[in-house]
């Protein structure tokens, strides 16, 4: 691994501990009393800050020029072994004290990497501006399709979970899906997704004072994600944790890129850097959003800033693993 992106996880570490030091001193809580800091900064994130970065993104994306073969060679396994952990979540929910969200909670936290504070920096370092490029291609429609997908499967599950009202299945069921596509789409993460490509699609360009606007918010959104898994870390601490932490961590670096390797070059018949890149980004560690899908449902948010923390942690032995497959693959 290059000094650029041992330079960039030392970073990371260093910016997720000055959160914990936030956290643990209180100097996140409104009057010095103790409150939950970690939810507030995870709500500035899903709200304002998140919200800009993805209507920007997809607004100015173009995607006449996107490779629709390689994106396909990285959707197809994540999007199945995510649907894969949310059934056997599910089944293993039944009967249980989990939150009902936790299915979906642990399945995106499973296959959502951090793309950008870690894969725009490795995908520089080790890949150049092809492959930097290749990556950002892929990183645009990242939140879109993973975290579109999940809303949906929660949101049904809550829907479903409610009380039935009178008037039978067909009326039960029709009232779960009416409630589920629109909690999916009137949501903090799809609608400005949606905007952004409706906007794309109109062919307007955003006016230049609300790029900017825009812009300044997204910049917002890497710190503030790390200070508030130290702060949640902070809250919540490892204790009791780790074993399903370590679960997320173990699928998320070592069973989603050997799929994608497996898929995507004996299933798409990709190879050299296409192939380089998209096992490299399945290989990243856990994210920061699937914290603040966490937080915004209320289910596992301690078992998920775990998994941030060790998936990061960990990330340092099984890259160069990863780099090693490929270099014998060639």
């Amino acid at each position: 691994m290059s000094f650029a992106v041992l330079l960039k996880l030392a970073a990371i570490v260093a910016v997720v501990a000055i959160g914990w030091a936030a956290g643990r001193m209180k100097w996140l809580d409104a009057g010095g009393n103790r409150g939950d800091s970690s939810r507030t900064l995870s709500n500035a994130a899903f709200y304002i800050f998140v919200p800009a970065l993805l209507f920007r993104t997809t607004a100015r994306v173009d995607f006449s020029t996107m490779p629709w073969g390689t994106i396909a060679a990285v959707f197809v396994p994540t999007l199945a072994l995510l649907f894969g952990l949310y059934v056997v979540q599910r089944r293993s929910q039944r009967g249980g004290a989990l939150p009902v969200a936790a299915p979906g909670v642990r399945a995106i936290s499973a296959v959502f990497g951090n793309t950008v504070q870690i894969g725009i920096p490795l995908a520089t370092a080790l890949y150049g501006e092809t492959g930097l490029a290749m990556h950002l291609a892929i990183v645009s429609l990242h939140a879109l399709v993973l975290l579109t997908s999940v809303t949906a499967l929660v949101e049904l599950d809550l829907a479903a979970a409610r009380p039935r009202h009178r008037g039978g299945d067909a009326r039960h069921l029709a009232a779960v899906l009416a409630t589920t596509v629109r909690h999916t789409v009137i949501h903090p993460v799809v609608l400005p997704v949606l905007l952004g490509l409706a906007f794309n699609a109109l062919g307007w360009l955003l006016p230049a004072i609300v790029d900017e606007v825009l812009q300044t918010l997204g910049t917002a959104v890497v710190p503030l994600c790390l200070v508030m898994i130290g702060s949640s870390l902070a809250q919540y601490g490892l204790r009791g944790e780790v074993r399903h932490a370590l679960g997320v961590t173990a699928v998320k670096l070592l069973l989603l890129p050997a799929l994608v390797l497996v898929v995507a070059h004996w299933g798409f018949g990709i190879g050299g850097l296409p192939l380089a890149v998209i096992v490299t980004m399945a290989a990243l560690p856990v994210g920061s959003n699937p914290l603040i899908f966490a937080q915004r449902y209320g289910a596992l948010e301690a078992e998920t800033t775990a998994a941030v923390v060790l998936s990061t942690l960990a990330f340092v032995v099984t890259a160069p693993f990863w780099l090693a497959v490929l270099a014998r693959i060639g």
